[in-house]
């Protein structure tokens, strides 16, 4: 007989010793036995010793396209598409609401404008038809529920855009041709010079609408190759700075006879610079204080329409006298240019909190 057979009798034989005595010993015997065996441990301890023996193993160390996946599959999940189309249609609205707003302060300012001097020159009626093209695709691009790109629409929105770049140089012309040039008197009485970039940015707004909602659930806005939130906050953040040089200057003018003519030169300064901020390095803090600063402007275009009106009433003859007081001031179009940016600045914050959470 072999080594190996001898060892493997052995073993059984021991093997069979065993379940003998396991048999006759009485039933917590044996498991008292080996309890008074066991080695004890705390739970904390058994797993310091299996760090140390069996660190631990990531899926990305067997399979580096594992966080790739996870991506790709939190990008593509169903809660995540309904909420980029919701943010998407929103802004979209928003911003169709924004340029609406500034497009009708456009119409109604420059046609009272323009009636003031008689239209003179035969350009001075392009502003009042484009201001209206801007409108009306404006309105039917806020109604429409289907997210998507129309060419008649961007065309009108470019060409609105070049039509106030056109209509500030004339402004310009128009003061530097006067007496005295660029003066005090030649900015308080001669053609404004702000009022035609209104027009430039409800183009520049519709047409970054258009390219929202012409963008997938999928994928983040890049209207002109840039990101839609940011740029948006910037090119808002700017129109509300130029809107309030406007009226500045204006209520210079009138001498802030009124402590409401305050108003119109302290809040959206703020809230552009908010916007601003969010725009440069995005935060959720600011985002917020933005929001809310945002919301209080565009209130303040419709209270600025109820002020106009009621300085309207001052004049002599007040409301009876309308068509006269009306031309004289203070102009009840411009107000609402405050809520057309506050509500295309409230879209941008949109766009940017989902590039943020993303």
């Amino acid at each position: 007989m072999s080594r190996t057979d001898t060892a493997l009798d052995l073993i059984g034989s021991l093997s069979l010793a065993g379940a003998a005595a396991a048999i006759l010993l009485p039933p917590r015997q044996p498991s008292r036995i080996a309890a008074s065996l066991r080695v004890r441990r705390t739970p904390e301890h058994t797993r310091n010793v299996a760090r140390k023996f069996m660190p631990p193993i990531t899926l990305a160390q067997h399979w580096p396209g594992a966080h790739e996946i996870a991506r790709l599959i939190s990008y593509y999940a169903p809660t995540r598409v309904r909420r980029g189309k919701e943010i998407n249609h929103s802004a979209k609205r928003r911003l169709n609401a924004g340029v609406a707003m500034l497009a009708f302060s456009v119409l109604a300012d420059s046609a009272l404008e323009h009636y003031r001097g008689s239209f003179q020159n035969r350009a001075m009626y392009t502003p009042l038809a484009m201001a209206t093209l801007t409108l009306g695709a404006s309105l039917v691009g806020f109604v429409n529920a289907r997210a998507e790109r129309h060419v008649v629409r961007d065309v009108i929105y470019l060409a609105a855009a070049a039509t106030g770049l056109m209509g500030l140089g004339f402004h310009v012309y128009n003061i530097l041709k006067r007496p005295g040039r660029l003066s005090w008197s030649n900015l308080f009485y001669a053609a404004p010079i702000g009022a035609p970039a209104a027009l430039t940015l409800a183009g520049l707004l519709g047409s970054a609408a258009e390219r929202v909602a012409d963008t997938s659930a999928r994928q983040h806005a890049t209207p002109f190759g840039l990101p839609a939130g940011r740029m948006l906050a910037a090119v808002t953040a700017g129109g509300l700075a130029g809107t309030v040089g406007e009226s500045g200057l204006l209520h210079f003018r009138g001498a802030h006879h009124d402590p409401a003519m305050m108003l119109p030169v302290t809040v959206p300064p703020l809230a552009a610079v908010l916007l601003g901020a969010t725009a440069i390095r995005p935060n959720r803090f600011t985002s917020q204080i933005a929001r809310w600063w945002l919301r209080l402007t565009a209130l303040l275009g419709f209270a600025g329409v109820g002020f106009h009106a009621y300085g309207v009433s001052r004049n002599m003859g007040g409301w009876r006298n309308w068509s006269q007081n009306v031309l004289n001031g203070p102009p009840l179009p411009a107000p609402p240019s405050f809520t057309g940016l506050a509500l295309a600045g409230l879209a941008a914050l949109s766009l940017i909190e989902e590039n943020t959470d993303a």
